[in-house]
């Protein structure tokens, strides 16, 4: 405890950083030994599916006309996914005909080759591919917009296919089928809800079911699972139409399940799941748009139903996630579905510090203590120095190129910015000179 009062504001200063920087490299240390224990995996909003790279020696301002543009590719075919980015190469999902697309790239841009792995979904207003591919031990999962969970070799042969929507009779979300997926200690994660399974593990190596959790008789949502290491257990957190569950990952049992649809009541706003949930020290956070109501819950080691912590109607993303750096949750609002602010949430209180109006909401990564945003509807990215005082924009550039939302979360990786829109995709330099 420091007792430092009137003339130490600089040491009160120095001390908060240095809380801030223990925290911040616990965490990193847990993500990287939790996913150690389960192989090296990349994929979904990278380590530990937080939206928090680890990367170092990168840029602290960028100049008035954006970072430099390394490479540029189209053709990959309309989507909403990210791009996976490993040591060797560049994987990334898209639509061509009415077939989903895995295309693969050199880390320098030139086209390795590309392979149609299923059926592209069915919704009528939103056919994109919405899967970021997972890669684990030389391999890329998949899951196409009807079911398929796909397996595919770094040469783009496929090895197994399994539709798990159909083997396991499961509905279609209204939306079509949006899942990237969860690879733990050579399983594969889908999660059908429905009468028959509400998760079901598939074998890496020729997509045999391992096990199966038992049916809650609730849909699946859009939600991508989240691995979490809790009172000495690995377990699988997700959403259904109604509940939070908490899996474990070695037999797929239901460990528990809390009433997320009871934190929402008034139902106007509907049921999209859609954020991956932040996980932190035995508390989770969840956090959707359609005027959701958040909420932070205990997960009990007696195992017993999780208990609410605190709700806050105000920070409601739609699409595009949020990150929690030091104390504080960083996203935006859904306003509407065209419109959305930034917001910054006390992870101790739940108190809303700021909102703010930058352009529009949209998704959010970090890297190296700053906010990487961009927002939706005209492409705008920022550079954000993180704090509970203000929205503090550094940085900003706008890329145009591509059709629709810009809604693909972008990535950071060896200090380059992947930014997606539709069937383009931009890397940028951010390393520092």
């Amino acid at each position: 405890m420091f007792f430092y009062i009137a003339d130490s504001k600089n040491k009160i200063d120095i001390t908060m950083k240095n809380n801030f920087m223990k925290t911040f490299v616990s965490f990193i240390l847990f993500t990287t030994a939790l996913f150690a224990s389960s192989g090296q995996q990349y994929g979904w909003r990278g380590p530990g599916r937080t939206g928090i790279y680890n990367e170092t020696g990168l840029m602290k301002t960028w100049p008035d006309s954006g970072p430099s543009l390394l490479w540029e590719a189209t053709g990959i075919g309309p989507g909403y996914s990210s791009a996976t980015v490993t040591d060797d190469a560049v994987y990334i999902t898209g639509i061509k005909g009415e077939k989903d697309v895995l295309t693969a790239f050199t880390q320098d841009g030139k086209k390795k080759w590309e392979v149609e792995y299923g059926n592209m979904s069915t919704a009528s207003n939103s056919p994109e591919s919405r899967c970021t591919p997972t890669y684990y031990n030389g391999k890329i999962f998949v899951v196409s917009g009807q079911g398929d969970m796909v397996c595919v070799d770094k040469n783009g042969k496929i090895i197994w296919s399994v539709n798990y929507f159909q083997k396991y009779s499961a509905p279609t979300p209204r939306f079509g089928i949006s899942l990237s997926p969860l690879v733990i200690d050579n399983k594969v994660i889908g999660t059908p809800g429905g009468s028959m399974a509400a998760m079901v593990a598939f074998n890496t190596e020729n997509g045999n079911v391992v096990w199966e959790t038992p049916p809650l008789n609730e849909n699946t949502n859009y939600i991508n699972p989240l691995l979490i290491e809790n009172n000495g257990k690995k377990i699988i957190i997700t959403h259904t139409d109604s509940y939070i569950i908490g899996v474990n990952t070695g037999d797929g049992k239901l460990l528990w399940k809390f009433n997320f649809g009871a934190v929402n009541p008034d139902q106007k706003g509907g049921k999209n799941y859609i954020n991956t949930p932040i996980y932190r020290d035995g508390f989770l956070f969840a956090a959707n748009g359609y005027k959701q109501v958040a909420a932070k819950i205990k997960i009990n080691t007696d195992g017993s139903e999780p208990t609410l912590v605190w709700k806050n109607p105000d920070i409601t993303p739609h699409v595009g996630g949020m990150v929690l750096i030091g104390n504080y949750i960083y996203g935006s609002t859904h306003d509407t579905n065209s419109k959305g602010r930034w917001i910054c949430v006390d992870w101790t209180t739940g108190e809303t510090k700021w909102i703010y109006d930058w352009y529009n909401k949209g998704a959010i990564i970090s890297a190296e203590g700053l906010l990487y945003v961009i927002e939706e509807k005209t492409g705008h990215v920022g550079l954000i120095k993180p704090g509970s005082e203000k929205f503090d924009l550094v940085s900003s550039f706008q890329f145009t190129k591509g059709e629709g939302p810009y809604w693909a979360h972008p990535v950071i990786d060896k200090g380059r910015l992947f930014v997606r829109h539709g069937d383009y995709l931009a890397v940028y330099s951010i390393k520092a000179k």
